[in-house]
């Protein structure tokens, strides 16, 4: 009996063998990602059996909480490149900070050059729980220091879901938008994952990234893709190669 029933690719059937990850969280001991360097080899091992070629490490910098420098980012990715065996060091090749934007991100931007993922390009998040106040004039000053934000998982922003408007409007402001992979297997749920294909088949989704914490995250892999069509997500896979370090 022939089945009418299309069987759904697993997401990590979909990674490419050139993946570069340009969001994640294993640089260790400085965010609620790696705790040790034992971990970080833990994640880059199960990174490696994924097709991940190139990791970029992005821990949080969010006053109050992840208080990271500049400083304290490079000690950990340093640590790194001195203990890690020299397969791992090859896979994660720079560190950079997912920005929290808020309004020491604005002072900081004052005082600062920031850990960008390449040249000018920054990773930036906002609370779930609702947009920064001024959050255009962030956006705005931070391309006046000549820098390009990447906005970093907007699927997850609930309070956006129901006004489309607004994700246009940071597209218009030349704001690109990074999607979780995690998101179109259904990780965050059901809703976020419709979200993730909303934006991708209005063509506002540019780069992924995986938002690896721990290895639940990346076991997360394994599971099946809920979008209708994977063309898209496949190609922004594919735009993640301008990160790669030659």
């Amino acid at each position: 009996m022939y089945s009418f029933f299309k069987t759904k690719a697993k997401l990590k059937e979909l990674i490419p063998k050139d993946y570069v990850d340009i969001h994640s969280h294993v640089l260790p001991g400085i965010d609620d990602g790696s705790k040790s360097i034992e971990d970080t080899d833990l994640l880059l091992s199960k990174m490696q059996t994924l097709n991940f070629n190139q990791c970029i490490g992005t821990p949080h910098t969010l006053t109050g909480v992840w208080n990271n420098t500049t400083q304290s980012i490079e000690n950990s990715f340093d640590l790194c490149k001195k203990e890690l065996s020299l397969n791992h060091q090859s896979l994660l090749v720079r560190a950079a900070s997912e920005y929290m934007m808020d309004q020491s991100f604005l002072d900081r931007i004052e005082k600062e050059p920031l850990l960008t993922l390449k040249d000018n390009y920054v990773l930036v998040e906002m609370s779930y729980q609702a947009p920064p106040m001024g959050l255009f004039e962030i956006i705005f000053e931070l391309q006046l220091k000549g820098y390009q934000p990447v906005l970093a998982h907007p699927e997850r922003y609930n309070f956006y879901h129901q006004d489309f408007k607004s994700y246009e409007k940071l597209i218009n402001l030349q704001c690109l938008f990074q999607v979780n992979l995690l998101s179109v297997v259904g990780y965050y749920g059901k809703e976020i994952a419709q979200i993730a294909q909303k934006l991708l088949d209005a063509k506002m989704i540019t780069y992924v990234g995986s938002d690896a914490h721990h290895l639940k995250h990346l076991n997360a892999f394994h599971g099946e893709v809920l979008l209708k069509k994977t063309n898209l997500l496949e190609e922004a896979m594919q735009n993640n190669q301008f990160f790669r370090v030659k």
